[in-house]
């Protein structure tokens, strides 16, 4: 029998940040952001559901639910005393702050509630969060000191990494993240994918690579929010998501910022990989905060493949 409070169930994230000989104030940083999300998942339960009035940065309506979350996270990250910088996708500016504790200090770049659009049919929405060392967030994601995306579904679950392997937390039933799995890995084999984007305007290479999943028996499991469709290729361990380039979209949709850099710093933690369809997207460096890029990612072997059929058609 296991000793009293050594099972890896007993573990919760601070003892677990804490184990991993995590800085102190990057520590302070993750479990501020994991007590943020207790308020989210309650006001994603509770919440309005409907439009905001304002719009963000990209022209998008915003949702009353993504400009709460939004100020739940900036709140909670600008008193953590920890903070040099933070940039949401919700705002249109890189907020600084003078950072209260000794020692290092970090910037936040975040999206506070991916797929918010899905809440009002009750489908799985997430937080995503890239943290880097210093003041400067545009930068490639290879600087990335650490990323993290918090799932708000059946369970809310928590994956991080600190650049030592991709690790999963549970909530339970008193609001406290605790372990279920150390260094989750994406092994490859047959699997499912993942395909966003309007597929009449997939360019030749995207189509071909599409046609050689379903071909090779892959189960198409898209459900249009990037965390859970994400976290599906991680647990199970196996399959690929797209974005892909578009005939009339040639940079694809999704934000490397506060979407793709911290994604593909933890499906590279946990064996896999991501690319813009020619070079892996944690080289990519943003010239500005809205930048876009396509992105394939998931199985090394499925990334490779969608990067040769890119390679041969376009």
């Amino acid at each position: 029998m296991a000793e009293r409070g050594q099972t890896k169930f007993q573990i919760d994230l601070r003892r677990h940040l804490r184990e991993q000989a995590v800085d102190r104030n990057l520590t302070r940083l993750i479990t501020e952001i994991a007590e943020a999300s207790k308020y989210i998942i309650n006001s994603i339960r509770t919440g309005d559901l409907g439009v905001a009035g304002t719009s963000n940065l990209y022209g998008e309506q915003q949702l009353a639910l993504d400009v709460l979350a939004d100020r739940i996270l900036e709140k909670r990250l600008k008193y953590s005393g920890v903070v040099a910088s933070l940039v949401s996708e919700e705002s249109g500016d890189i907020l600084r702050f003078h950072p209260e504790q000794e020692g290092p200090y970090y910037s936040v770049a975040y999206d506070p509630l991916d797929g918010s659009s899905l809440v009002d049919v009750n489908l799985a929405v997430g937080t995503i969060v890239s943290i880097y060392a210093g003041d400067n967030l545009l930068q490639s994601g290879r600087q990335q000191v650490a990323a993290l995306y918090i799932l708000y579904g059946p369970r809310t679950t928590l994956m991080y990494s600190t650049g030592n392997g991709v690790h999963e937390f549970a909530m339970n039933q008193l609001m406290e993240y605790s372990l279920v799995q150390e260094h989750v890995r994406i092994d490859g084999g047959s699997g499912i994918y993942s395909p966003g984007g309007q597929r009449n305007l997939y360019t030749p290479g995207t189509e071909a690579f599409v046609r050689s999943l379903e071909e090779r028996g892959y189960k198409l499991r898209y459900s249009g929010g990037f965390v859970p469709d994400i976290n599906q290729v991680m647990i199970k361990g196996k399959g690929v998501f797209l974005y892909p380039h578009l005939q009339n979209r040639p940079r694809g949709k999704l934000r490397l910022l506060y979407e793709l850099n911290p994604m593909a710093f933890l499906v590279e933690q946990a064996g896999g990989a991501a690319s813009d369809g020619h070079r892996p997207i944690l080289d990519l460096v943003p010239q500005k905060i809205d930048d876009c890029a396509p992105v394939f990612i998931g199985c090394r072997e499925d990334v490779a493949a969608a990067e040769a059929c890119i390679a041969a058609q376009g």
